[in-house]
């Protein structure tokens, strides 16, 4: 199973139980809940939206720009975009372009995509499904497939961008300018990447000052219901969000070097994190906080004795893109509640 987590995106039969709706609650009598309440203090919770560039950017095109595949790529027309993940369209949708959308993956779940029909289902890529909208324009990165259905795209004569996937923070700006170019806006694309990175850079000078010792936090990645339960090491995709948080990645910092290992009370007792961060769906589907200290060793951890737990929604966690700055805001807001 853990081959299947690849190094920042977590694809496949992971992936897919991303995109369920898996809701559970903890067992916990009202005092636990209280307590856990105080100790890990939810933000106000947002509405799910992209926020676009003022104005709507007019694309000049043609193009032709470099596909990470290798292959070069000619852009005539991005009258009709289908992005293939979540944060492809999350990029589109931010550059002002979200009214040339007509399909999404089922991880595109803000707001203002939410009614597209699905052509995607955690990287299972319908080409008839693509096709029958008459696309003049695909953007895909290296996870996206199966590698068939993108060549029976590209042989159907509809151009089809590759797109690296963002592994961290340094890597937002050059994934906007790669989506930005494609779609012949590359002004919008420079002044959208400004904003974020000054975005992220205001939230990070929001970090409270502590008292010198850096606050160990592990990157659980839990599917209950299938029995998925990883510890992230340092190609999880969350170290960068973590160091950026003024925290320490505690599986990396333990010596875990692949992306995900399978969740032992040894390798927690190493990594010995004094919270841990998790997706929302993925703590849902363990029974919320109750059933997080029950799987093997997270209970002896010092973030298990204190149940301290930071959630971030599944949506928007790892995709290095337009809302990152929110990601960080929620993570330190957790993180640093009781001055840890």
């Amino acid at each position: 199973m853990v081959r299947s987590v690849r190094r920042s995106r977590l694809t496949g039969a992971l992936l897919s139980a991303m995109a369920l709706a898996l809701v559970a609650t903890g067992c916990g009598g009202d005092d636990t809940k209280a307590a856990d309440a105080k100790r890990n203090p939810s933000p106000t919770a947002a509405a799910d939206r992209v926020e676009p560039l003022a104005g709507t950017p007019m694309p000049r095109l043609p193009v032709t720009v470099n596909s990470a595949d290798g292959r070069k790529v000619t852009v005539a027309s991005a009258d009709r975009i289908v992005p293939l993940t979540g944060s492809l369209s999350e990029i589109v949708f931010t550059l002002g372009l979200g009214e040339r959308v007509v399909a999404r993956d089922i991880t595109a779940t803000f707001e203002q995509a939410a009614k597209l029909p699905v052509v995607t289902r955690a990287h299972d890529v319908s080409a008839e499904g693509v096709l029958s909208l008459r696309p003049t324009l695909v953007l895909a990165d290296t996870t996206t497939g199966p590698a068939e259905a993108i060549a029976q795209i590209r042989d159907a004569g509809i151009p089809l961008v590759v797109v690296d996937p963002a592994k961290s923070l340094a890597d937002v700006g050059t994934r906007i300018d790669a989506v930005a170019g494609a779609l012949g806006v590359p002004t919008a694309g420079t002044e959208l990447k400004q904003r974020t990175e000054d975005r992220i850079d205001a939230v990070r000078a929001r970090i409270p000052a502590g008292n010198g010792e850096k606050p160990r936090v592990a990157f659980l990645y839990l599917r209950g219901t299938a029995s998925v339960y990883l510890l992230g090491g340092a190609d999880s995709g969350a170290s960068s969000l973590l160091e950026a948080a003024g925290a320490v990645d505690a599986g990396k910092e333990s010596g875990l070097t692949k992306d995900f290992t399978a969740i032992t009370s040894e390798a927690l007792a190493k990594a010995a994190p004094d919270a841990v961060l998790v997706m929302t769906k993925g703590l849902d589907s363990v029974g919320g906080t109750d059933g997080l200290v029950k799987i093997p060793g997270v209970a002896e951890t010092p973030a298990g004795l204190d149940r301290r737990v930071v959630t971030v929604d599944d949506g928007v966690l790892l995709n290095y893109g337009p809302r990152t700055d929110e990601v960080l805001r929620s993570i330190i807001k957790q993180l640093y509640a009781n001055g840890k």
